[in-house]
């Protein structure tokens, strides 16, 4: 479902990529773990075609993103990625269902299928009674779980987490890691994580390990 051949990366004289391959399948939970400044975001943000390889082709469900153009390209990432950050920059001003809405209708989604299916995915987070509540009104584990509900609410192909639990405390991080396995579960839902927690990598159906800009396991 997603693979990649001979990625590279530089930023001026510092190659941050070296040549990455890599094969995940549909419905598998892959972490990938390292030391900082092992080219993981950088990997990461290029699988979810938020920036460019120098070198190398990234396929997703069969289709290189990167032979797109802008507009298609936006498209593309709309209707088939999702995406969770450690900081999950949810809107201030809006609901929690106003949030997960908002990429449903740039898609063009009617407001009124998109809240339909928001509030399924509520349910299914236990967040039912939170979906007019703003962010200031959440808990941290709470406005993680909007985020996620966010970065589902097209049905994407995969799900790209980068640091998802790193804000978290130790409770709300198992909460989230185990939410993770009862999505795949659910929706077949393909995620690749990338992670310090070791709890979580541990957990994950594979754990690639990063180094100086290399898959090295």
């Amino acid at each position: 479902m997603l693979r990649t051949k001979g990625i590279t990366k530089s930023y001026g004289d510092l190659q941050i990529l070296k040549g990455i391959d890599l094969e995940i399948t549909t419905g598998e939970v892959v972490s990938i773990v390292g030391s900082s400044g092992a080219g993981k975001t950088t990997l990461l943000q290029i699988l979810g075609t938020l920036d460019t390889p120098d070198s190398g082709d990234v396929f997703i469900d069969d289709i290189n993103p990167f032979t797109l153009s802008s507009k298609q390209l936006s498209a593309f990432r709309n209707q088939h990625i999702g995406f969770i950050f450690q900081f999950h920059q949810l809107l201030p001003e809006f609901t929690a269902i106003e949030n997960i809405i908002i990429p449903a209708l740039i898609k063009g989604l009617s407001q009124t299928d998109a809240k339909k299916d928001a509030m399924r995915l509520l349910e299914i987070l236990g967040l039912e009674d939170r979906a007019t509540h703003k962010p200031s009104e959440l808990s941290g584990g709470e406005q993680q779980r909007v985020a996620v509900a966010r970065s589902l609410i097209n049905k994407p192909k995969v799900v790209f987490a980068d640091e998802p639990s790193g804000n978290l405390d130790s409770q709300n991080s198992t909460e989230l890691h185990e939410l993770f396995f009862n999505l795949r579960n659910e929706f077949n839902q393909t995620f690749v994580i990338v992670t310090h927690n070791e709890e979580l990598a541990k957990m994950t159906d594979r754990r690639l390990v990063m180094s100086d800009g290399l898959i090295t396991n």
